[in-house]
Formats: C-alpha cells, sequence, structure tokens
C-alpha cells in the first residue's frame, strides 16, 4: 500500500489549472499550423494564423490562450493500492483549483446555483470531478478547464440501432452546423457511443482528452473518426464559423457496450482551444 497525502494532490492540481490554460497541447497546435496551410478561405487562412499567434503569445508570455479559463473538469484514475492521507479527496480537489485559478490569475466563471440565485462562487469551485479505481499504485491526474461557448453546443441523442452509421454521422453533422461560430471553431469534436444516457455523455468528454493524432484503437472506430472530420470539414462552417474547409482539428470517438434496443450518441464539442494537462503521482 502506497500513501499519498492530500497536499500532494492539491499541489499537483494548482499546477495542472494554470498549465492547461497557458499551454496548448501539441497535438492541437500542430493541427492548428497544418490547417492554416490547408485551409482554403482566404480569410480562414488569416484567422488561423491568429490564432497560432495567440497560442504562441499565451506560451511565451505565461497568461491564458482564452479569457473563458473555464468550468475545472478533473479526471482522477486512482490506483487501488494508493491510500490518501491528510485530508478528504474532493477538498483537496477542490482547494488546488482555488490556489490554480488565484495563482494563475484565471477567470472565476462558477456560480453556486444554476437557476435561481446564479451568485459568483469566487474562487471557480467546484470542479467537476470523475473518479475511477485502476490497478497499481499511482495516481493519475488530468485538467480539463471547459469554457461554456463550445460546452453549450454539445448534444445528446437517443438513437434506436436501426438509426446505424448513418444516424450518427447525421447527428453530429447537424450539431456542428447548428453550433456554426458559437463554439470558436475550429473545434475538436468528441463523440461517445454506447452505455446509457449518462455515459454517453462523459465517454463524448473523456474522448477530448485524447490527442487528436492518436485514433481509436478499434479499426472501425478509428475509420469512423475520419470519415467524421471529413464530414464535419464539409459543413463550411470555417474558422471562427466565417467559411472555410477547417472546422474541426480533430474528431475524436469512444464507445462502449450498450443495452440490446438502444444507441445513445453524445457529442461534446469544443473551441480551438482544447485544453488538457496531465500528471502522474
Amino acid at each position: 500500500m502506497r500513501t499519498v497525502e492530500a497536499k500532494v494532490i492539491t499541489a499537483a492540481i494548482a499546477k495542472l489549472c494554470i498549465d492547461a490554460n497557458y499551454y496548448l497541447s501539441p497535438d492541437v497546435y500542430d493541427a492548428l499550423v497544418a490547417g492554416k496551410e490547408k485551409e482554403e478561405s482566404p480569410l480562414g487562412r488569416e484567422i488561423l494564423g491568429q490564432l497560432v499567434d495567440n497560442a504562441c503569445i499565451a506560451r511565451n508570455q505565461a497568461m491564458p490562450i482564452c479569457q473563458d479559463t473555464g468550468m475545472a473538469v478533473v479526471f482522477m484514475e486512482i490506483g487501488q493500492d494508493v491510500h490518501i492521507t491528510g485530508g478528504d479527496l474532493e477538498a483537496a480537489v477542490n482547494a488546488g483549483v482555488v490556489q490554480g485559478y488565484k495563482e494563475g490569475y484565471l477567470r472565476k466563471s462558477v456560480v453556486n446555483d444554476p437557476m435561481f440565485v446564479r451568485k459568483n462562487t469566487g474562487d471557480n469551485t467546484p470542479a467537476i470531478l470523475h473518479l475511477s479505481i485502476v490497478p497499481g499504485d499511482k495516481i493519475k491526474i488530468t485538467i480539463a478547464p471547459k469554457g461554456f461557448g463550445s460546452e453549450n453546443m454539445s448534444a445528446v441523442k437517443m438513437l434506436t440501432p436501426s438509426a446505424g452509421v448513418a444516424g450518427v454521422k447525421k447527428f453530429v453533422t447537424d450539431t456542428v452546423t447548428a453550433a456554426g461560430s458559437n463554439p470558436c471553431p475550429p473545434m475538436v469534436v468528441g463523440v461517445g457511443i454506447g452505455g446509457t444516457f449518462e455515459k454517453a455523455a462523459f465517454l463524448a468528454k473523456k474522448a477530448l482528452l485524447r490527442p487528436i493524432n492518436k485514433h481509436n484503437a478499434d479499426p472501425m472506430y478509428a475509420k469512423l473518426e475520419e470519415e467524421l472530420l471529413e464530414l464535419v470539414n464539409k459543413t463550411g462552417v470555417g474558422p471562427q464559423g466565417l467559411g472555410g474547409t477547417i472546422t474541426a482539428l480533430g474528431v475524436n470517438v469512444e464507445y462502449y457496450p450498450t443495452h440490446i434496443a438502444g444507441m445513445p450518441v453524445a457529442i461534446n464539442i469544443n473551441c480551438h482551444a482544447t485544453r488538457h494537462a496531465e500528471i502522474e503521482i
């Protein structure tokens, strides 16, 4: 049994909040650079060039990539041979978010009640925390700050098995087209297929963590990712919704077994600043 103190988790979360918001991951940055060369629209090329410059300024000057520094979404894979001491795990995570958003001068965007009071909590907590127990004695933490210009464009649909691949493709392209400029394209699209209503949504969110230059390990789903990316880029939405051929930088699909009577599908859209950072402790 390995012991990990809660304060170590807090420190890791704080650093990840800053890193994720300052430093665009290499796969997304490289896709922006490549997209600039491929984009057929002159205006689209100019926009993509500005997004590349923006990412460089954020990295070199240690400042947020976007003014919306998101709601902190935390994924933790905790080894079953780890014992956390010195405090409550969820409290340790939220303490890290408080520290990171304060030290990084990151915008606090969380309100305490979704409908009536809507008072800002003042420290960007509580975080959204997803926990899973895995073999081993390590803890893997991934932070994915999620802005709501893109989050608001996400969708879930309970398709029937008869909808098939064609139904999934239509749902994805319809969702992207309806989103238009709202998610600040070029976007990254996470698609979750299977499980139940809530599992599909989780899969779509988790799909956004996978590098966009790494396809699903299953050849059938890898092929679907390629086909969906091609279809999305044919919608003509383009960079910042102003028309063009680079509407998305990538489409990642995750799947899970489901009931014989259903085929849940969720789409979680992210903007060009698909931010995430991870560490293993």
